[in-house]
């Protein structure tokens, strides 16, 4: 702590017991409020009329208003502060002829990042400000650490809160001085919100499933453990939902949604945070087909209620979300980025060209699925500007995938891409346990390599499914990235609150 902040520090708790000597509770349990910022000045500006004596306005009552005191001037027996509450910011106007001698002292102990209740009149002043003209006030919670104020001059912001790790540790901090970043998930919410109306309309039921599990499973990735002490045993955080709503639809559910949170133990970047939000859903007596259709139409759905277009910007770049997205076969595309029928490639030679592309994969541990994934998100992705969809998967790289029905080698698998990014995950669920049990067993294989992020075989699972599941659709979207695209953010720790942290 620097001398300087110790010393403001110090400043705020003697005031805060001069206060307390006044008579005044720092800390009240309720203030009745009877407009928003936005509301007080919206409804002046509604009933303001002009005529020939100039612009008047017929609001007469009294408003009480309240927020956080973002800007003070005190000026001789007057003072003028601007008060932001979640829907933005007001001017008040503090009299001592209005408020009285004792109180216009109270007002001098109050400072910026102060949360005050204001009751008066709405007028406009001289320079064209809408404001509260304060008959009483009330503090409602006296600020003990100063605020990183915004400081302007000439339209120029100075000493802004921009260092993205402060902002990152002290989101509450962040929201309160950069009231757009509160925009940011104002709109996630909406996109929630709209995400869960649609699977409604399409008759999905929204289901909870567990986040601890005795197994991990339904994705490739390393998981967080856990220790249940009632039980004695260690469990794992969920890294997907998959097992356990596909267990519901075996038991006789057609079609299951879950938005909630999954946990990856592996690295941060740009796209990537180790908690994150995921939508799940499941759907009987379908196909990744129905899943492309569904992505379409849900994405589409979200830039038209939010934007009134299909049409959005994203880092520079517009894209239009119009359906139907063009479709690539993952082979295809990966032919045509390297000039060489990488499907017909022994392991040695995809490894090869894993290290062409700048990657390098200690020889003989990895399989060849994830050579083949490493190598197409290398050499592929970035160029897949999107929207559009890469379909039929290897086998090796998929699983928990039904065979494709026209190619042995394959999965009816697809992912989808915007602006060189993987966003949603579909397959054509398989739904043949003895097929099932042999992938696990593989996966097996692999995890005795040295791959921990093979899948695990669960034989609750696997009894589950010899129960019988139905023909199914299943997808996953990202609901965090999802979010990235609709407000313009570029690190997937601007769409999460409280992102993890070094």
């Amino acid at each position: 702590m620097t001398e300087e902040l110790h010393e403001l520090l110090r400043i705020r708790r003697d005031k805060l017991q001069q206060l307390r000597d006044l008579g005044v509770e720092p800390y009240p349990y309720s203030y009745k409020r009877t407009h928003t910022a936005e509301a007080a000045l919206t409804q002046f500006t509604n009933s303001e009329t002009t005529g020939e004596g100039g612009t008047v306005s017929s609001m007469t009552e009294p408003v009480s208003v309240a927020g956080r005191i973002m800007a003070l001037r005190v000026m001789g027996k007057a003072a003028f502060a601007h008060v932001q509450d979640s829907s933005g910011r007001i001017q008040i106007y503090v009299k001592l002829d209005a408020v009285g001698e004792q109180n216009f002292a109270i007002f001098k102990l109050l400072d910026i990042g102060d949360i005050i209740g204001v009751n008066g009149p709405v007028f406009r002043t001289h320079t064209g400000e809408i404001t509260v003209r304060a008959d009483r006030f009330e503090l409602l919670a006296k600020s003990l650490h100063p605020l990183p104020i915004v400081k302007e001059k000439d339209g120029q912001q100075f000493d802004a809160f921009t260092d993205k790790e402060a902002r990152y540790r002290q989101r509450y901090l962040d929201l309160v001085v950069n009231p757009q970043v509160k925009k940011v998930f104002e709109t996630r919410a909406k996109i929630t919100q709209i995400v869960r109306t649609f699977l409604g309309e399409w008759n999905f039921l929204d289901v909870e499933t567990p986040i601890l599990q005795p197994l991990y499973g339904g994705a490739a990735a390393e998981p967080f453990v856990t220790h249940h002490n009632v039980l004695e045993r260690d469990l794992y955080l969920r890294i997907a939902d998959e097992l356990y709503l596909k267990r519901l639809i075996i038991g006789g559910f057609d079609r299951v949604y879950e938005i909630g949170k999954d946990f990856r133990n592996e690295g941060m970047d740009r796209t990537h945070n180790p908690e994150f939000t995921q939508l799940e859903l499941y759907a009987a007596y379908e196909d990744y087909t129905f899943c492309m259709e569904l992505v379409e139409k849900l994405v589409g759905k979200i830039a038209e209620t939010l934007f009134g277009t299909t049409n959005i910007t994203y880092e520079g770049k517009e894209y239009d979300l119009t359906p139907p997205w063009p479709r690539y076969r993952f082979f295809d595309k990966l032919q045509e980025a390297t000039s060489k029928d990488v499907r017909s490639m022994n392991d040695a030679e995809i490894e090869t060209e894993c290290h062409k592309a700048g990657l390098n994969p200690e020889a003989g541990k990895v399989g060849r699925g994830k050579l083949l994934d490493k190598l197409f998100g290398a050499v592929v992705e970035p160029h897949l500007t999107g929207p559009c969809y890469v379909m039929d998967y290897p086998k090796e790289l998929s699983p928990l995938a039904k065979g494709h029905r026209s190619d042995s080698g394959l999965v009816e698998r697809f992912e989808g891409f915007l602006a060189g990014r993987e966003f949603c995950n579909s397959f054509s669920e398989l739904n043949d346990p003895i097929d099932q049990r042999a992938r696990f067993e593989d996966q097996g294989k692999l995890r005795s390599q040295g791959d921990l992020e093979a899948q695990l075989l669960d034989e609750d699972f696997l009894t589950a499914l010899e129960i019988g599941m139905p023909p199914t659709a299943g997808l996953g979207i990202g609901i965090d990235r999802l979010t990235m695209y609709f407000t313009d953010q570029h690190s997937i720790r601007d769409v999460i609150l409280f992102p993890q942290m070094r």
